[in-house]
């Protein structure tokens, strides 16, 4: 085998290894898992408050952690049913839609209105959170807890507190809820939202007593019930956080369950996450606080839970005090995430979206695509511009790789007259077809750099279709109705025409149909591989690439056709000023010239 096929089939075979490794470690969901988890579930049961007289320890926040007995309460009920067991104050913005349980003082119902589950405008909202009581509990809590061994009432999940006013709480009016517990402390919370999805949640402590009163502030973000996952291992979905030294913390639903963990850290934040959206705490950056992830067991049900715990807060009698924390409820928007971190100084809140690994090249990769989306209208068009503008950049270096290849062809006959003369010596083969490189001035190494060159494009830009909001449900043409999905289309139903669906593994849809033959006729412009198994691989290789892309995003489908279109004309362009004949080209148009004439 002549060096040039060796490598050639090296830059191949690499493409093929990575695709497939990626495929099978990456892209295989594990959704049937979560399913079994989830089914185990048959009950939502409340979370039972702490007994009186026993405050949570100040490590322990939550005055609805999970209880560790296990205790069964009542059963859940709807979603509607939960909500109208309490007394509520609606939450209306152009965003936003749900309400404030009056019971707690928490926020467990928001809708986003927004997004929607499927492509159809008129399918139903997406909801984020909803009340403990209900099905698929998440929600959000603020207050106080007391040192331990320190009775003093304060308001917890069955506190009803008093809204000053029953209109809405909406971009231009706040919420304030005030309470009193008959013992000298007034407590009054300001819950405040803006045009997009922060809530700011500030807590007013008053001492009316006599005697000085030391409480600890919390937030608390829970989920009860594990939620099905996408199952994707190049993506995190469960419990996040960044804590100053310590980073980045990505926990999933299993790792959390194992085992408590906590950190100590001044600024920073923490949630829970899914794939498009998520629900985190933002304390107050400039003070210290205790985060922690954990997980608990109510019966047959998993619980998860983040929370933050301030120091201790001293409030001398006649005095007050006032803490103001923050929580972002919503869809992980790319603008507006990154527009928080700046606004409220956020360490890393851009991290809320996963970009990864290589995050340097995939929200740069994101930020052109949404640069000419703004231009243009569509993702589709803006994947093909930015392609264009990579073909571009890369320009000199696949110029010289297909002079290359050029080159390669052209002496293929020389390769062929060496390889016959010295079939039974390597050695003089070797030596012959580098003396022959040398003369031609070919470099066998530069046919790898387009084939390589893809791969990091593939996968950043693989990467920006997956997690990113703005590309869900995002339309091409024709019918390509979201890019982030596989082509709906196959054709082992005729692409519609045949009242048939056909499996998953047979959705073979148009585009990767043509994105197959654009790597084949790209195939035909190489150098043909001398050995006959080499020519059967990569015979073969269009035909396992396009089923393999057939369950990928739409967009990266595209995305490879394109390039491979614009892949085809430039090598072919170049293989013309270097001599080399194109045979496929040429055959084309000589058909092309028969079938006019014989018109």
């Amino acid at each position: 085998m002549s060096d040039d096929n060796k490598n050639l089939a090296l830059a191949i075979g690499l493409s093929l290894i990575v695709l497939l490794a990626w495929q099978y470690f990456f892209a295989v969901p594990q959704v049937e898992k979560q399913r079994q988890i989830a089914q185990q579930t048959q009950q939502v049961q409340q979370t039972p408050a702490p007994a009186a007289g026993q405050p949570p320890a100040p490590t322990t926040p939550s005055t609805s952690a999970p209880s560790a007995s296990g205790a069964a309460t009542a059963p859940a009920v709807s979603r509607p049913e939960a909500l109208a067991a309490s007394p509520r104050v609606a939450i209306e913005t152009a965003r936003l839609k749900g309400s404030v349980n009056l019971r707690g003082g928490r926020i467990d119902d928001l809708a986003l209105r927004r997004y929607h589950e499927t492509v159809d405008p008129k399918s139903p909202s997406i909801v984020l959170l909803s009340p403990s009581n209900g099905e698929h509990p998440f929600y959000a809590e603020f207050g106080w807890v007391a040192p331990p061994n320190v009775n003093v009432p304060l308001p917890g999940p069955d506190t009803e507190w008093t809204p000053a006013s029953r209109e809405p709480l909406s971009e231009t009016n706040p919420l304030v809820l005030t309470w009193d517990n008959g013992k000298g402390l007034q407590f009054r919370r300001t819950i405040a939202v803006d045009e997009h999805y922060l809530f700011t949640v500030t807590d007013q402590v008053e001492n009316t007593g006599t005697d000085p009163v030391s409480l600890y502030n919390y937030g608390l973000i829970s989920r009860h019930g594990t939620p099905a996952v996408s199952g994707y291992y190049i993506l995190h979905e469960g419990l996040i956080g960044v804590f100053g030294d310590a980073g980045l913390q990505e926990v999933s639903y299993s790792k959390a369950a194992e085992a408590p963990q906590s950190w100590k850290s001044t600024g920073g934040w923490l949630g829970i996450t899914d794939k498009y959206w998520a629900a985190a705490l933002i304390p107050d950056q400039s003070t210290p606080m205790q985060a922690r992830f954990s997980s608990g067991q109510i019966g047959q049900l998993k619980t998860y839970q983040t929370d933050y715990l301030s120091d201790a807060i001293q409030i001398a009698p006649g005095a007050k005090t006032e803490v103001t924390g923050r929580m972002f409820a919503g869809a992980k928007e790319v603008q507006v995430v990154d527009g928080y971190e700046v606004k409220y100084g956020i360490a890393k809140f851009e991290l809320l979206i996963d970009w990864g690994w290589f995050y340097f090249f995939t929200k740069p990769l994101f930020y052109g695509l949404d640069f000419f989306y703004k231009l243009v209208g569509n993702f589709g068009l803006s994947i093909l511009i930015v392609t264009v503008l990579i073909k571009i950049v890369f320009f000199p270096l696949a110029n010289k790789s297909y002079a290359s290849l050029a080159k390669m062809k052209a002496v293929q006959p020389q390769m062929m007259a060496i390889k016959d003369r010295y079939a039974d010596d390597k050695m003089k083969l070797q030596q012959a077809m580098l003396e022959l490189y040398r003369k031609e001035k070919i470099n066998p190494l530069a046919g790898c750099w387009p084939v390589l060159i893809q791969i990091p494009v593939f996968f950043a830009l693989y990467k920006v279709l997956f997690v990113t909001i703005e590309m869900r449900h995002a339309p091409f043409y024709g019918w390509i109705h979201d890019l982030a999905a596989p082509d709906p289309t196959t054709v082992f139903n005729l692409f519609g025409l045949i009242p048939w669906a056909p499996p998953a593994i047979l959705m073979l849809g148009a585009w990767p149909l043509i994105m197959g033959v654009t790597m084949w006729v790209q195939m035909k412009l190489n150098p043909p591989a001398t050995d006959p198994t080499q020519r059967m691989i990569f015979a073969w290789m269009p035909v396992m690439f396009t089923f393999m892309l057939a369950s990928f995003p739409a967009g990266l489908v595209i995305y490879w056709t394109w390039n491979n279109a614009l892949s085809i004309t430039q090598q072919a362009y170049i293989m013309r000023r270097n001599g080399v004949k194109v045979e496929l080209w040429d055959n084309l148009k000589g058909t092309l010239r028969k079938d006019k004439a014989a018109n």
